[in-house]
């Protein structure tokens, strides 16, 4: 098995073709995800998938006005259920943890020939109401999803040698 083909064409897709993704293909992102490690192998989370073109338009609205993010066929919005747990190195453990979880199903996204793009700008109050998130979960992050409908350049890396050291700083 090699992964590195899907890391190195993974691109933030801003622009998506309005075709609909396949049930089998959304179910194995998800999956992806679900499979991903977590500390404790806790699970602390909670993935809603948004299809429906009104509510992408509302989360458009809610990700003040971006509107990319209403052009995706789907959007999942990577949830926590446990906003207080902290892993025994004093961080919190659901940054992390969904940070994982979405990678596993952008790389998946990413195989499956479909492009993505990681949000955080948005009101997180706003979408929560709108998918009635309880008040003590926060929603972390929004993934889009869907078939790129442009082939932007790849985004400038850091050289190697610039952020990779060994065994000292």
């Amino acid at each position: 098995m090699e992964i590195l083909p899907e890391i190195l064409g993974r691109k933030s897709i801003r622009k998506f073709k309005s075709t609909p993704i396949k049930k089998e293909i959304l179910n194995r992102i998800v999956d992806a995800g679900v499979r991903a490690p977590s500390a404790k192998n806790r699970q602390e989370w909670r993935f809603i998938v948004i299809q429906k073109e009104d509510l992408r338009k509302k989360i458009q609205d809610a990700a003040f006005g971006q509107e990319y993010v209403g052009q995706a066929p789907a959007i999942i919005a990577a949830c926590t259920t446990n906003i207080d747990y902290r892993m025994p190195n004093g961080q919190l453990s659901y940054p992390v943890d969904l940070s994982i979880a979405m990678s596993f199903m952008m790389l998946q996204a990413v195989h499956e020939g479909m492009g993505t793009c990681c949000i955080t700008t948005f009101d997180e109050q706003e979408i929560k109401e709108l998918f009635t998130v309880p008040f003590s979960m926060r929603v972390v992050m929004l993934l889009l999803i869907g078939a790129p409908d442009e082939d932007p350049e790849q985004s400038a890396r850091k050289p190697v040698k610039r952020v990779v050291s060994f065994d000292h700083w």
